[in-house]
């Protein structure tokens, strides 16, 4: 779900309530604390469910009102939705009792074990949680994908679009693909956010780029570590060869680190490590 947006009430009566209790609901405060946001938008619901391509058992963090939680099922999936919030899994599990597509669990997402058998992961997650959120996917040995919808710029951030890779991208690139999905406004969301969101797809690869996982993960760490203001300085403290092969996968010597493209680090891996 999205960042929470605050709506003012500057009447005499709110007032009188926000000095005793803040001026909010329970409602209010829990779509404050838990980030709550729920797509409102047909459209927008329509390209989750485009994006995800849902088959089989997937995952839902936060299914809130259950909007896309009922898409994904009248899809063909089988949903079981982790609500952390009890009014809203009542309701939805009350919602969808007769429904053997959907299960809906009171639990927090970040706190469930990954099944053992092939999964999708897809959600409208906090802003708040969105790393931990991530982290919990790229963990999970059955994930087959993760279709998140995420605010627009972390989205951007971890598919590269501003010609800038992040470490958890790099370091997961041998066996996960990242791609910057479609753009949803905030209109498309009640309350409406401060800012747009993306749709952030997550595709585990059919066999690793790597043969060694624990050696390239090392390189990665090492040209990350911000040694001499390029990726070359940091890798010359521990590796020999790096000028050949920052040679072969195309990287110049004075290049920061995070413009190198992840197939570049693959290039270098075989280079250096094999």
């Amino acid at each position: 779900m999205a960042q929470d947006y605050a709506h003012g009430n500057h009447s005499h009566t709110q007032k009188k309530v926000r000095s005793r209790g803040g001026g909010r609901t329970p409602v209010d405060r829990a779509r404050r604390t838990l980030s709550q946001n729920f797509m409102v938008d047909r459209h927008a619901i329509d390209l989750m469910v485009k994006a995800a391509a849902p088959r089989g058992l997937v995952l839902e963090p936060g299914p809130g009102e259950g909007a896309l939680t009922l898409a994904l099922a009248e899809a063909g999936a089988q949903v079981v939705g982790y609500e952390v919030d009890p009014r809203l899994a009542g309701r939805l599990a009350s919602r969808t009792r007769h429904d053997p597509r959907v299960d809906i669990v009171r639990r927090d997402f970040t706190t469930v074990r990954a099944p053992r058998e092939p999964f999708a992961v897809v959600g409208n997650i906090p802003y708040a949680i969105t790393s931990a959120i991530v982290d919990w996917c790229l963990r999970a040995r059955a994930l087959t994908s993760a279709t998140l919808l995420t605010q627009r710029e972390y989205a951007r951030k971890r598919a590269g679009d501003y010609g800038r890779w992040s470490l958890v991208t790099v370091e997961s690139w041998p066996w996960f693909g990242w791609r910057l999905g479609d753009t949803i406004g905030r209109e498309s969301f009640r309350p409406v956010p401060s800012v747009d969101s993306a749709v952030l797809r997550i595709q585990r690869r059919p066999e690793p780029l790597v043969g060694d996982g624990r050696s390239y993960q090392e390189l990665v760490a090492l040209g990350f570590g911000g040694v001499g203001g390029s990726v070359r300085a940091s890798l010359r403290t521990r590796y020999d060869g790096v000028d050949s092969a920052l040679a072969a996968a195309g990287v110049s010597h004075d290049t920061a680190v995070g413009h190198v493209h992840p197939d570049q680090w693959i290039t270098l891996w075989e280079r250096l490590c094999r």
